[in-house]
């Protein structure tokens, strides 16, 4: 049948089983949200700006497995998808961001809200594309959310000219499993080795790993974020207690490994646990899974884990040796690799070794508050009260190392939050995007007073929607890991990092039309948080804590990763 190419987007997307989309409309991308509006079967998400409509897409690609997607327009419309791509980018979620440029008969020409988004985004996506002929946008639809799901996930881009949303076409339903490359990757693809196809693991590679876990005396292995990514969570934990070895989680790698396994001992790296820490300085293999040893992991990569083999899997030949030098490594998707070492291990036992990693705390012990909150008795407090199952979003700084140290996940896609690229700002789109692709849940969105000024513009698409997220603030007044580096490493000096002013984030709620309450004791934040459960809509609760509060233990960059500062 014969289509505009508006609607044949949109019948790609049907294809693909979408039926959300977060975005937000404009001159350029107007027809395609005229056949939005005829199409019930796909359900649009308006948000208050356009970086929150690439949040959400990708809280609701991590949370659910599925690959996101977001519309935006020319210009400024999608370039404020760019921090939202790029964070998907580092942490290799999938997500498909749809654009429309100006006709291609104004490209080159200034014309108003035109920008070159394919250039502007070839170093932040796996694989751009700009549709400039409207017989080529369904094999371009397809081939996009083939390269965002497959191999290593990441987020691609489709730049649509205004011209070829209007054009008519022959369009044919074709099933997912018949889609296919049609050569357009070329030099645009930005991760080369990824790959559209998973290669079968090297067996022989796996025999030579069985052999050294069968020789090592004081193994340890590391979740990493390909675990979450490829859901290999089951496999992992039957691995883990198959070797019987300690195991460290990265940030990303949350949920790989159930946070209450007696074999955890806590985040690893910068603000890692003295139990991950010490365990790295003195294991005799390092097994990691999905992990590229980014310098908050690998602080030193000379001396990380200096007296060990190091075998690094990785579904990436480009992470391999990239920052840690190895002595073994395997290339495939966790989850296969996994399930061939399950095959080839037998039960191993390694008490004296567990005996001195857990020797020392897998998690930081803080002093009860006074007048303010402390922010392990916030998080004992969620933990107590929220369903064990809640998915967390959190947005960056102090509070996203407090709830990564004290928060226990047990499956993929429980904690969202922004790893590589460190984004302020994202938890609340995230929360969106998760509550919608998982309305049976409850969504908890945690953020700091610093992260979240910038995007709590939200706050009107949570409304709008009814969705029960619950934001928690740990209140300080500063920007505070930022002014703890000023503390530690900068005498004191805090420039820029002091926020007294407005905005009175109670008053901020009742004004988008939801319910907040100020809190500073654990009592409070009890009765806060019984409110916000028993609502059913969304509720911000601005717990405060002390601005001199410190995340701990910390070491520095660039150092041995067992330097502990004294915080």
């Amino acid at each position: 049948m014969e289509l505009t190419g508006a609607q044949i987007l949109l019948e790609c997307l049907k294809e693909q089983g979408v039926d959300t989309v977060f975005g937000y409309p404009g001159g350029t991308i107007l027809d395609v949200y005229d056949s939005l509006y005829q199409t019930p079967e796909i359900h649009h998400y308006l948000v208050s700006h356009e970086q929150g409509a690439a949040h959400a897409a990708d809280g609701y690609a991590r949370s659910t497995g599925k690959v996101g997607v977001c519309f935006a327009t020319s210009g400024p419309g999608c370039t404020n998808l760019t921090t939202g791509i790029a964070t998907a980018y580092m942490d290799s979620s999938p997500i498909v961001a749809i654009t429309c440029n100006v006709s291609e008969n104004l490209l080159g020409k200034d014309s108003f809200q035109e920008v070159d988004i394919t250039g502007i985004t070839m170093p932040i996506t796996k694989w751009n594309y700009m549709v400039r002929d409207v017989s080529e946008l369904a094999d371009v639809v397809r081939e996009a959310f083939l390269v965002a799901r497959s191999g290593r996930p990441g987020p691609v881009l489709i730049d649509i000219a205004k011209n070829v949303t209007q054009e008519r076409y022959g369009y044919t339903y074709l099933p997912v499993g018949e889609h296919r490359r049609h050569g357009r990757l070329g030099s645009l693809t930005s991760r080369p080795t990824d790959g559209l196809h998973i290669p079968e693991p090297d067996h022989g590679d796996v025999d030579i790993l069985v052999e050294m876990l069968q020789v090592a005396k004081k193994p340890l292995l590391v979740c990493g974020g390909g675990v979450v990514r490829s859901r290999a969570h089951k496999e992992f934990n039957h691995f883990a207690n198959l070797v019987d070895a300690p195991v460290a989680i990265t940030l990303m790698g949350a949920g790989g490994f159930n946070g209450r396994d007696p074999l955890t001992t806590g985040m690893i790296g910068m603000h890692g646990s003295q139990a991950s820490n010490m365990a790295v300085d003195n294991c005799d293999l390092l097994v990691a899974f999905g992990c590229r040893f980014s310098d908050r992991v690998a602080l030193a990569p000379k001396t990380f884990a200096s007296q060990a083999a190091i075998v690094q899997v990785d579904v990436d030949r480009s992470e391999i040796n990239k920052n840690v030098q190895t002595t073994h490594h395997i290339i495939g998707d966790a989850r296969r690799v996994l399930e061939l070492l399950n095959e080839r291990l037998e039960q191993q036992h390694h008490d004296e070794w567990k005996k001195f990693v857990f020797s020392f705390p897998t998690e930081t012990e803080y002093d009860e508050g006074g007048d303010h909150l402390t922010p392990k008795q916030i998080s004992e407090v969620i933990a107590r009260k929220c369903p064990t199952d809640t998915i967390v979003s959190t947005d960056v700084g102090q509070h996203q190392m407090w709830v990564a140290q004290h928060f226990h996940y047990e499956y993929p896609g429980q904690l969202l939050t922004s790893g590589g690229f460190g984004t302020m700002g994202f938890g609340l789109g995230a929360a969106i995007g998760a509550q919608v692709g998982n309305p049976d849940k409850r969504v908890i969105h945690v953020t700091g007073d610093g992260s979240f000024r910038m995007n709590c513009n939200e706050l009107a698409t949570e409304q709008h929607y009814g969705l029960p997220i619950i934001t928690f603030i740990y209140d300080n007044a500063v920007l505070g890991m930022v002014r703890q580096w000023q503390t530690l490493i900068y005498g004191k000096r805090y420039s820029e990092t002091t926020l007294d002013r407005p905005p009175d984030w109670v008053k901020l709620a009742e004004a988008y039309g939801l319910e907040g309450r100020r809190v500073s004791t654990v009592s409070e934040l009890e009765d806060a948080l019984d409110d916000a459960l028993a609502c059913g809509h969304g509720y911000v609760i601005d717990c405060v804590i002390d601005h001199n509060e410190m995340v701990r233990p910390m070491v520095p960059g660039g150092q041995h990763i067992t330097n502990f500062l004294a915080v």
